[in-house]
């Protein structure tokens, strides 16, 4: 399929192992089903995504944005719709509600999406079987030579 091609962004792929059963996990985070994504050759849309894990990922990843939205941009767009609440001082601070909540609330909003994005990200991982750690490399002594040659 070229750039322009219309049509399907799956291609079987001939050489997969036989071995891979539909329910193993699959690196890229799909399952094995047969086919395989053609990611080369296949357009990225964030509205149709093309695996299982994509899908969640994505989920995950809109809800999030949808939770900064609110914080963010929450207090600030409450403050001319209700602005005797939001421009009220609060008792043991006494600086005005919006005021506190753009100053403190966003950042510390942000830092909590942060935290709160990092354990659903490593949830999916784990029930999609994708690992991020790498194998330790073998330890093999190497003799240097003090004369910068080749030990003997």
């Amino acid at each position: 399929m070229k750039n322009g091609d219309v049509g399907s962004d799956r291609t079987v792929d001939s050489s997969a192992d036989e071995s891979t059963t539909d329910s193993e996990p699959r690196p890229d985070g799909g399952v094995a089903t047969g086919d395989e994504v053609a990611y080369l050759d296949a357009e990225v849309n964030i509205f149709s995504p093309s695996t299982p894990f994509m899908r969640d990922h994505l989920r995950i990843i809109w809800s999030g944005f949808v939770a900064w939205l609110l914080i963010v941009f929450g207090p600030v767009s409450l403050t001319p719709i209700i602005p005797g609440v939001m421009t009220a001082p609060i008792p043991v601070i006494g600086f005005p509600l919006h005021y506190f909540l753009v100053g403190i609330g966003a950042p510390v909003g942000a830092l909590l999406l942060s935290i709160w994005y990092a354990r659903k990200r490593d949830a999916l991982d784990e029930e999609y079987g994708i690992s991020h750690e790498t194998e330790p490399e073998p330890e093999t002594e190497v003799a240097a030579a003090a004369d910068g040659g080749t030990a003997e």
